[in-house]
């Protein structure tokens, strides 16, 4: 028992050293109950495979350039919930189609709100690198058709998985730069022309994302 209560002891003690060493450097740590609210710039590169009807080829999906929100949640000092919100407009064409030429498929709008849970290691370090996993729903608006051959586009609303890898380096006080991987699969079935040509289409981007965060 006394071994015991000795243990304890030196662990408290040890937490309150670590603990009062981080607010000396000037930074505030990792703590249960906290939020931290993110601004980050982020690429986002799609990683596509497709199977096309018809005309045969693969989808192309260009990479797009936006800023982005997040907010996240810690349960515990080690574990968070995280949800980010950004869109993006992707112009799609087909490439090697049977045509003999590249298609101009459609402009699109993808909103893939996406929620995950992460493991914070050495949530009371300056360098706190995370792991994280979850789930995402992809929401497609404002297709625009190509125009000639391409009437008309529907891309559907799909659900997907993400699994995500980062860090926090604590700048001061109660701020923290942020850098952050995501990899989302994501699949849609397409409709072009009503359905006269019909397409499943893996696009499984890479999310990149560099930024600052708030923690409150």
């Amino acid at each position: 028992m006394n071994l015991l209560k000795t243990a304890i002891g030196s662990a408290l003690v040890a937490t309150t050293l670590v603990s009062s060493a981080a607010l000396a450097e000037g930074f505030k740590t990792k703590e249960a109950g906290d939020f931290l609210l993110r601004a980050r710039g982020i690429g986002l590169i799609p990683d596509e495979s497709s199977s096309i009807s018809v005309i045969g080829g693969e989808a192309d999906a260009s990479n797009e350039y936006v800023p982005e929100v997040d907010i996240s949640y810690f349960i515990t000092e080690n574990i968070a919930l995280e949800l980010i919100a950004a869109t993006t407009k992707h112009d799609i064409d087909v490439e090697g189609s049977t045509l003999g030429a590249d298609v101009d498929l459609a402009d699109v709008g993808v909103l893939p709100p996406t929620l995950t849970v992460q493991y914070h290691f050495l949530p009371k370090n300056r360098f706190s690198p995370y792991l994280g996993a979850g789930l995402n729903y992809t929401f497609f608006y404002d297709e625009e058709a190509a125009g000639g051959a391409v009437t008309s586009v529907d891309f559907e609303n799909g659900i997907g998985y993400a699994l995500q890898a980062g860090v926090d380096v604590a700048i001061g006080g109660n701020w923290s730069a942020n850098l952050d991987v995501k990899k989302i699969f994501l699949n849609t079935d397409v409709k072009i022309n009503g359905g006269a040509i019909n397409a499943d289409v893996d696009l499984d981007p890479w999310v990149i994302g560099i930024g600052v965060g708030y923690r409150f």
